[in-house]
């Protein structure tokens, strides 16, 4: 078995001091830079991240690689540099958490089977999504995760704020 990266070693250091926040660590990448380590933490929450958010999360993750013996061991005894940001629109859904933020938002979706989907997240779940496809003459189509081979919002510059969030008129399901 491998030994897990470096990135992969600082996350599990990282997230349990974030997690209480709401705020979910997405990726860490190590870098060598010179004589330091370039230290990358992508950052998500539900509602989004802000600049106060990217500051307080900065000062909380060098506050654990400070104190923590095991980030010492991670990344040696050289200076680090910390760079803290969110992983931006383009980032691919992989997650459930990444389906539920992107509820409302255009998807493109690649299949497993080779076809291709863009549509609207419903909404979705720990084992799928529904999508209101774009060309509306379709009902919404519901996919598993393992259907889906890649997903990425796309960038909608021209869309109306008095459009329905869903579009094509439909809602999402009901709880009971």
């Amino acid at each position: 078995m491998s030994k897990p990266s470096a990135g992969r070693r600082l996350a599990t250091l990282i997230e349990p001091g974030l997690a209480a926040s709401g705020i979910d660590v997405e990726d860490v990448e190590v870098v060598a830079a010179g004589k330091r380590r370039l230290v990358r933490v992508l950052v998500d929450k539900d509602d989004g991240i802000t600049l106060d958010d990217v500051a307080l999360v900065s000062q909380r993750i060098s506050e654990i690689l400070d104190d923590t013996p095991e980030a010492d061991v991670i990344l040696g005894a050289a200076a680090y540099v910390l760079e803290v940001g969110s992983p931006g629109v383009d980032r691919p859904l992989t997650v459930p958490r990444h389906w539920r933020r992107a509820t409302g938002r255009l998807a493109r979706v690649v299949l497993v089977d080779g076809g291709e989907l863009v549509g609207r997240v419903i909404d979705s779940d720990d084992d799928g999504v529904r999508l209101a496809p774009a060309d509306s003459t379709t009902m919404p189509r519901a996919l598993r995760f393992d259907e889906i081979k890649l997903a990425r919002v796309q960038v909608e510059f021209n869309r109306s704020e008095s459009s329905n969030l869903l579009g094509n008129d439909v809602q999402p399901e009901e709880s009971p």
